[in-house]
């Protein structure tokens, strides 16, 4: 039996720098915007002292811009919700930093939890609600940057076009 690692076979690769990829500036992928979303909504010290609440309507700050995507900051407080709507062209990638938040789809009604994240495609049509007792707080990253959120009165007859990312 060859008990040779893999490390003394390859060598090791921290010792050969052409065959490490750069780091990337700004994201590029699905898991790269996902990895966004994840570090910024670790990094309190970026957001939180931005955050406002509005009674009268939902409260939104434009947090960051890149090559072709936008990063928003929105607060809900309890009753508010975003209406039946798509992102138009736009992908997205929705954090809920604080509080919980409903998603409500063609597929049904889902939980989301300070954690919970939710990735979509172009045409997918939800509408997010905060039905709990107290504020939330959520993230979102729209890849290319939210040029239009057209309003739907049914979800009736659309596909959804969502992939399922690890929930809190």
């Amino acid at each position: 039996m060859n008990s040779d690692s893999d490390l003394q076979i390859a060598g090791d690769i921290l010792e050969v720098p052409h065959l490490l990829q750069a780091p990337r500036e700004h994201p590029a992928t699905v898991a790269d915007f996902v990895g966004l979303a994840r570090s910024i909504a670790a990094d309190r010290s970026e957001w939180e002292h931005l955050v406002r609440y509005d009674a009268t309507t939902r409260w939104y700050h434009r947090l960051r811009t890149g090559p072709g995507y936008e990063v928003w900051l929105l607060s809900w407080v309890p009753g508010q919700g975003s209406g039946l709507h798509d992102h138009g062209r736009s992908s997205g990638v929705l954090t809920v930093l604080e509080g919980a938040l409903t998603e409500r789809t063609e597929r049904g009604t889902r939980a989301l939890a300070a954690g919970a994240q939710r990735v979509f495609a172009p045409g997918y049509v939800h509408e997010v609600v905060n039905d709990a007792l107290e504020p939330a707080i959520s993230l979102h990253v729209y890849y290319p940057g939210l040029t239009e959120m057209p309003m739907h009165s049914t979800c009736a007859g659309r596909e959804a076009h969502e992939i399922d990312v690890v929930t809190a």
